[in-house]
């Protein structure tokens, strides 16, 4: 099969854009997951949502929000990432550029719009199904990416027959 096209999704907290998790795909399929540290600089307020994870797990587990950015750049600089758009990917990698002076050097575009030949709400619709059927969880990145790859593959094969 060809190269696939890069998907990415963040996890952030809850109404706060603070990025916890990031998930991306390579153009062979394979799938880039870490848990992000937060910033000194994110934890000055108290009333900071960290979802499923607590301070310490991102702490001992996560990679340092700079290094996610030197990861990203490696795989996908100057290139055109594809959302699902269930999160606030845009404002969690905002928030990792614009803590650290980086211009960003990616572009965030919609899943559905590769697929310009499916009706409005068909692309979302699939997504769904393939969650439930393949048992994973909306919500995590890893997950998020996975399904997507799985789609983008299934609607190439179903397009070619």
């Amino acid at each position: 099969m060809a190269d696939y096209p890069g998907f990415i999704t963040v996890e952030t907290g809850e109404d706060d854009a603070l990025p916890l998790a990031i998930a991306w795909a390579l153009p062979d399929g394979q799938i880039k997951h870490t848990l992000i540290q937060p910033d000194d600089e994110w934890l000055n307020d108290e009333l900071l949502k960290l979802g499923d994870y607590s301070l310490e797990e991102l702490r001992t587990f996560g990679v340092s929000p700079l290094d996610v950015i030197r990861e990203l750049e490696g795989d996908h600089y100057s290139a055109t990432l594809f959302t699902a758009g269930v999160f606030d990917d845009e404002a969690g990698l905002s928030r990792l550029f614009d803590d650290y002076g980086v211009d960003p050097f990616v572009e965030l575009a919609p899943a559905e719009s590769l697929y310009p030949d499916l009706a409005t709400g068909e692309w979302a619709r699939a997504r769904n199904e393939l969650f439930s059927e393949l048992g994973l969880e909306p919500l995590r990145p890893d997950h998020e990416v996975q399904v997507m790859l799985y789609l983008h593959r299934r609607l190439i094969e179903d397009a070619a027959n």
